[in-house]
């Protein structure tokens, strides 16, 4: 019984030991997470970008690689049946895959920033399709490629871009402002300008107004002319009563008082 015993022991110690070596002596793989533009619209005849980027919680190195695949969406196309490899990038150099994207597929991604985007110069027609990127950072190596659905179209198809809409929305309220100010400035001026105006009239009527005819002065008052300035009382030699300078008066004082018919200051004899 007992060498039946130790050969069970003996098996299980060995199988236990294969099974740790397996273990320890292999890495686990880990999963990469790739994103990419679900949708996008390019001109037909210009260049457009397709988009792809990569999550992974190694360190990138020249190892890092992605490949791309492309598969048409039109019947008749000879990618309509299964993907196929345009474009591969490993070791800092790309690679190009087909003849029909040989030309017209360059790298412009950055691998250190894990951007693996490439450029499509220029897009065409039978293009339209699915891309798919796939990205292996080792040991990171499981992932779901990402896809993107391309559409090329005629420049009239194109969506109008929001910037553009509101750079002229933005454009059109100051222009807006601009002709409130300036309108708002010239009816301010002309206010002004009217008012001023009318004080100028008012003045030059008043100092223009044309003198009214002199009565004949009566035998016992005589008046003469002066333009000196006024003063007081000064009594006068042989009898007379003294001379008295008048103040300025204006026409209506003249005609209350119609002894004195003078415009100017005059000398009153008493």
């Amino acid at each position: 019984m007992e060498p039946k015993w130790s050969n069970i022991i003996c098996k299980r110690g060995l199988l236990t030991g294969f099974t740790l070596c397996v273990i320890l002596g292999t890495s686990p793989s880990r999963a990469i997470d790739i994103y990419a533009d679900p949708e996008v619209m390019i001109q037909n005849g210009t260049r457009g970008i397709l988009r792809c980027t990569f999550k992974s919680s190694e360190v990138v190195s020249r190892k890092t690689s992605t490949t791309w695949s492309f598969q048409s969406s039109q019947p008749d196309n000879e990618f309509s049946k299964a993907p196929n490899t345009i474009f591969h990038f490993l070791d800092g150099e790309g690679f190009p895959g087909h003849a029909d994207f040989k030309d017209r597929v360059q790298f412009v991604g950055d691998i250190n920033k894990r951007d693996m985007s490439i450029e499509l110069n220029p897009a065409q027609f039978s293009d339209n399709g699915t891309f798919f990127c796939d990205v292996k950072n080792p040991p990171d190596v499981t992932g779901t490629a990402a896809r993107t659905e391309l559409r090329v179209v005629v420049k009239e198809s194109l969506p109008q871009s929001n910037t553009a809409i509101i750079a002229g929305a933005v454009s059109g309220a100051l222009l807006l402002l601009v002709l409130v100010a300036v309108v708002a400035c010239v009816v301010m001026r002309m206010h002004y300008s009217r008012h001023e105006y009318e004080g100028c009239s008012s003045l030059e009527s008043a100092s223009s107004q044309a003198p009214k005819p002199r009565k004949k002065a009566e035998p016992s008052l005589e008046v003469s002319r002066s333009t000196g300035p006024s003063g007081p009382l000064q009594v006068g030699a042989g009898g007379q009563k003294g001379i008295r300078w008048w103040p300025p008066c204006h026409w209506e004082c003249v005609d209350l008082h119609p002894r004195f018919r003078s415009v100017d200051r005059v000398l009153i004899f008493i």
